[in-house]
């Protein structure tokens, strides 16, 4: 499977176990999703439990928050996370609350899924990589899949988890992984181990990072798109690394960080996101606390920049092989 069957799977398995699991959003029944991760879902489901929204943020999350409390699993898409903003209020302040102020007498178990970050020529309006907004918020889950695999596992899991979970998918590696070389023919899923995915029922623990690559020399620290294009240039350049892939960023595995750090003596953080405030900061800060002695060399982040997602400069901004190998070369300098 490519990601979006994999993710098409994961609700379809969903709603057939769990009469109270609701698929909701914008163009997400008759039409199926602009990336048609919920096609042929109505039809199977009724439109009772597959149905399009108006087109507002706020109101989508709003009635999802009311649907958890009253016993539902609703799953709304917002089509892309460049317009979960004017949901925000209804995240922070309701969502990810409503457990804690009602003393678990109430609870919202939602799965808020959404295509994010760049590789597509999206531009500023269509690329940007908003998850280190939602890993400050105390209550809300962060969940960012790198393959069909995990992308399955990890969704039906937020889905019959009882908090607040934000599910971002890589849009650029839903057809298949991404190695960062632009200019170079598409790879799809059916080659690659993350495509062998089971039709049924199956779960990948929340909180649990993936070692995709095991090494002595360094430790890089991803998700999502991140993980194939470190990959690509971990193989090229001829480095010993180790690559945790994080898979959820809250509940973060520290355990395996450190584990892998302590191990290696050095960490590289790659993440699309903007690079102030970006999740890499608090990687850098956790790896700092738990294992500065054990540091060779300074902690390095590669990051997407501190301004809109360019569409003319696209590759620039993407934290391809070019910069990722200069952070390479530069940390096993050190």
């Amino acid at each position: 499977m490519n990601m979006i069957q994999a993710i098409n799977s994961a609700l379809d398995v969903m709603m057939a176990r769990d009469p109270d699991v609701i698929v909701m959003g914008e163009d997400v029944g008759y039409f199926g999703g602009v990336f048609r991760a919920t096609a042929g879902l109505q039809a199977k489901h009724g439109k009772t439990r597959v149905f399009d929204t108006p087109i507002t943020e706020c109101g989508i999350v709003g009635v999802a928050v009311g649907m958890g409390a009253y016993g539902l699993r609703p799953v709304p898409e917002i089509q892309f996370a460049d317009y979960i903003y004017p949901a925000l209020d209804q995240l922070v302040s309701e969502a990810a609350r409503l457990r804690y102020r009602s003393a678990g007498e109430f609870i919202a178990p939602m799965t808020i899924r959404s295509p994010y970050g760049g590789g597509i020529f999206g531009g500023q309006t269509h690329s940007q990589s908003p998850e280190g907004i939602f890993t400050h918020v105390s209550g809300v889950k962060t969940v960012i899949p790198a393959t069909p695999y995990d992308a399955k596992g990890l969704l039906i899991a937020a889905i019959e988890d009882n908090d607040p979970t934000i599910f971002f998918e890589p849009k650029r590696i839903y057809n298949g992984p991404f190695n960062g070389h632009w200019d170079r023919p598409a790879e799809n899923w059916s080659s690659h181990p993350g495509g062998e995915v089971p039709t049924g029922y199956y779960k990948v623990p929340l909180g649990k990072a993936n070692v995709v690559r095991s090494g002595e020399a360094l430790t890089i620290l991803c998700y999502g798109t991140m993980v194939h294009v470190c990959q690509k240039v971990v193989d090229e350049a001829g480095v010993d690394a180790e690559i945790l892939d994080l898979r959820t960023l809250v509940p973060l595995d520290i355990e395996a960080i450190e584990e892998s750090v302590k191990k290696t003596g050095r960490c590289m953080i790659v993440h699309e996101a903007t690079r102030t405030s970006g999740f890499g900061a608090e990687l850098s800060a956790l790896v700092q606390e738990r294992c500065f002695y054990h540091l060779e060399a300074p902690i390095e982040r590669v990051t997407g920049f501190d301004t809109p997602y360019p569409h003319s400069l696209e590759w620039a901004y993407f934290p391809g092989p070019v910069r990722i190998g200069q952070a390479l070369k530069k940390i096993m300098k050190d």
